[in-house]
C-alpha cells in the first residue's frame, strides 16, 4: 500500500515511470526546493559529481545558465538513486542501471546534446541505451582526473595573478574559445560567438577567471568551474605559447591552487589522455592522478 501511495506521489509531482529492462524507476525534473537533497546526495561521490555541483552552485537546479534541465530518479521509497543533468552538457550520478537506462530515455527526446561525461563504466552503460543511428559519435576522449589536496611550498609567486576583470573580457575569450576547440573539435566562437561571450563575461563577473596579463598579453588564464567546500574544479587552463616551459605557469598554477586551497578540500582537473605535456605540467605543480573518466562529443542533428 505505501508503495503505491509512494508512486502516486512520485507521478502526481511530474515523474515518469520507466520500466526498463532492469528495474522500474521515476524520474522527473528537479524542483528548486530539491536542491538541498540534491546537493547532498551528489557530494556523496564528490570525484563524480564535481560538474554537476558546480552548475547547482552556480546557478541553481532550474535555471537558463545550465544549458539543460535536471532530473531525479527515485525508488519506491522516494529516496534518489540518481541525477542527472540532460542538455549540451549532459552529466549524470546513478546509484543503478535503471537510473541510467531512464536518463538515457529522456536524452533520447533532448535534440541539443553535445557531450556525454561520466566515469568510464556509467558513460558505456549510458551509451548502450542512448546511440543509435540518429545518435552517433562524433569524438570519443579519454579524461585523466588530476587533485591537489595539499598545498605545495611556493618558491616564487606571480604577483600580477588576480581575478579577471570585464576589460580583459577581449582577451579571455579568443584564449579560452581556442582551448574548448583543441578539447571537442568546435570552436564556440563559429557556432555561438554571442552566447560564448557573454557566458565568459558571466564567469569574470563572478570572480571565476584568474589571469595574468602583461603588456596587453594574456600570459596565464584559469576558471573555476565549480567553487564548491568540498572540491574546486578548474577548466581552461592555459599558459601563452611565448611563455610556455619557463616555470611561469607552473608557479600560477601552484599559487592560484594554494590559495583555492584555503577555503576547499581539494583542487581537481581534467586533462585529455593523449595531453602528455599537460600531464607533466600537472605532476610538477603538485597535482597527482586519481580518476579516469570518459567524454564522448556528438555528431549534432541537421534540422
Amino acid at each position: 500500500m505505501y508503495v503505491e501511495q509512494r508512486q502516486q506521489n512520485n507521478i502526481a509531482a511530474g515523474y515518469q515511470m520507466f520500466p526498463g529492462k532492469a528495474a522500474k524507476a521515476t524520474v522527473g525534473r528537479l524542483m528548486p526546493e530539491e536542491e538541498a537533497e540534491v546537493l547532498g546526495f551528489l557530494t556523496e561521490q564528490i570525484s563524480n559529481t564535481f560538474g554537476m555541483v558546480g552548475f547547482i552552485r552556480s546557478n541553481g537546479l532550474v535555471s537558463p545558465h545550465n544549458r539543460g534541465t535536471f532530473y531525479g530518479c527515485r525508488n519506491d521509497e522516494g529516496q534518489l538513486e540518481g541525477v542527472a543533468l540532460i542538455g549540451h552538457a549532459t552529466l549524470f550520478e546513478a546509484r543503478s542501471d535503471a537510473a541510467i537506462e531512464a536518463f538515457a530515455a529522456i536524452a533520447r527526446d533532448c535534440s541539443d546534446v553535445f557531450m556525454l561525461f561520466g566515469d568510464q563504466e556509467g558513460v558505456r552503460t549510458f551509451w548502450n541505451y542512448y546511440s543509435d543511428d540518429r545518435r552517433q559519435e562524433r569524438l570519443y576522449c579519454r579524461e585523466l582526473l588530476f587533485e591537489q589536496r595539499s598545498r605545495v611550498d611556493e618558491q616564487e609567486k606571480e604577483p600580477g595573478l588576480r581575478p579577471a576583470t570585464i576589460d580583459d573580457l577581449d582577451l579571455v575569450v579568443p584564449v579560452h574559445a581556442r582551448t574548448a576547440y583543441e578539447e571537442s573539435g568546435v570552436n564556440p566562437l563559429d557556432v555561438d560567438p554571442q552566447g560564448f561571450r557573454n557566458r565568459c563575461a558571466r564567469r569574470i563577473e563572478q570572480g571565476k577567471t584568474w589571469v595574468l596579463v602583461e603588456n596587453g598579453k594574456l600570459i596565464f588564464k584559469a576558471e573555476i568551474v565549480t567553487d564548491s567546500p568540498e572540491v574546486i574544479y578548474l577548466e581552461g587552463v592555459d599558459v601563452h605559447p611565448d611563455e610556455r616551459r619557463k616555470g611561469r605557469g607552473t608557479r600560477c598554477i601552484r599559487q592560484l591552487s594554494c590559495m583555492l586551497l584555503e577555503r576547499a578540500s581539494s583542487v581537481v582537473l581534467l586533462v585529455n589522455e593523449q595531453n602528455k605535456s599537460a600531464q607533466s605540467f600537472y605532476h610538477k605543480a603538485g597535482y597527482e592522478l586519481i580518476g579516469y573518466y570518459d567524454t564522448i562529443f556528438l555528431k549534432q542533428e541537421l534540422n
